[in-house]
């Protein structure tokens, strides 16, 4: 019904007093929700009106970017974009606004959560908002494909990039402080994962001027260092003495990324309801690739891939527990076919 409403306000620009009540009941029908997002049945009236302006004006860079990113029509997105891109750039602009320097949003989410595409649509509803956007991967900051060869000599078990110790902190903790003191230009840094067949480097930087808010995404990004000891009786692919050995020496390696995470306003979680749907989402994007022509992992070349970064951060051990504290200011579960499912706040649980 609701998504119904949707497409007919996009078409006729009109809001009718039928749509205002089915409007209001469906965005207070979810207390946690609505908390989150600071609508109470006081202000859901102009939280309505503000809405509707916000999706008309965004939608149509937001229907090109589900033509030719997402290849799934507009229609099927109209609801998430309602329930929960446009809440939440709204929340994200609000805190810009009441800081009164460049906000840095972490975006916390495993592979295949949709951080990535997360951020770019927060991006094109923060710039309608008037705000200047840089999407920022923990990628990015990559050590250079020379520094890197040098770091598996010194320590063979890193064998691909991604754990703690295969970035350059420093960089991350320069482009932080900069856009967070206001300067600009600012030299960003950018990784070309295609280069050297697949190990990747750093490819050509990009020069930003002006940034409001840093969208700041990544698989590990505000996670933090657990007791050792929890991996002593640790789960599945960390079995042997070695896994044990190789997860508490990536564990002491988180200890240098807190700096970078200090730097961070705020942190979103995208939390799949298992996080072993990972590895079944790599699956299928691998697939679609070499469908499409390109070159891809088999299924037990991305099993090997994916047990590997399970075995340096097990998300059993160093995000579950994150999820449930306070270092994380809203967790977005993600369901098993990508869809987003509830929303919860540590912050607005305990108010």
């Amino acid at each position: 019904m609701l998504s119904e409403w949707l497409n007919e306000f996009l078409l006729t620009g009109e809001i009718d007093a039928d749509w205002q009540v089915l409007a209001q009941a469906a965005t207070l029908a979810d207390p946690v929700r609505a908390n989150v997002f600071n609508i109470t049945p006081h202000n859901v009236t102009q939280v309505i009106q503000e809405r509707s302006q916000l999706l008309k004006s965004v939608f149509p860079a937001f229907s090109q970017f589900c033509e030719n990113n997402l290849q799934i029509p507009i229609q099927a997105m109209l609801q998430v974009l309602w329930d929960l891109w446009l809440p939440l750039g709204i929340k994200i602009a609000s805190q810009r606004q009441k800081l009164g320097r460049p906000f840095i949003q972490g975006i916390l989410g495993g592979q295949g959560t949709g951080k990535t595409t997360m951020s770019r649509i927060l991006s094109l509803i923060l710039q309608e908002l008037g705000y200047s956007t840089l999407s920022l991967s923990l990628d990015d900051l990559y050590k250079t494909y020379s520094d890197r060869l040098t770091l598996t000599q010194q320590d063979p078990r890193l064998i691909w990039r991604g754990p703690p110790g295969t970035h350059d902190i420093d960089l991350g903790l320069s482009v932080l402080d900069q856009i967070r003191q206001g300067n600009s230009p600012v030299t960003v840094p950018r990784f070309d994962k295609s280069a050297f067949s697949g190990a990747g480097d750093r490819s050509t930087p990009e020069i930003v001027t002006n940034i409001d808010i840093v969208l700041f995404e990544g698989w590990f990004v505000g996670v933090l260092p657990i007791d050792p000891q929890a991996f002593t009786t640790a789960p599945p692919p960390i079995i042997t003495d070695d896994d044990r050995a190789f997860a508490r020496d990536m564990n002491h390696q988180l200890q240098a990324y807190l700096p970078l995470w200090q730097r961070l306003d705020s942190l979103i979680a995208l939390d799949p309801s298992d996080y072993r749907c990972s590895l079944e989402w790599r699956k299928q994007a691998e697939r679609k690739m070499i469908a499409a022509g390109k070159s891809g992992m088999n299924d037990s070349q991305i099993e090997a891939f994916v047990n590997y970064f399970w075995r340096s951060l097990h998300p059993e051990l160093l995000i579950k527990p994150l999820l449930r504290s306070s270092k994380v200011d809203l967790v977005i579960q993600v369901n098993t076919d990508h869809s987003f499912g509830a929303i919860s706040s540590y912050h607005s649980d305990k108010c």
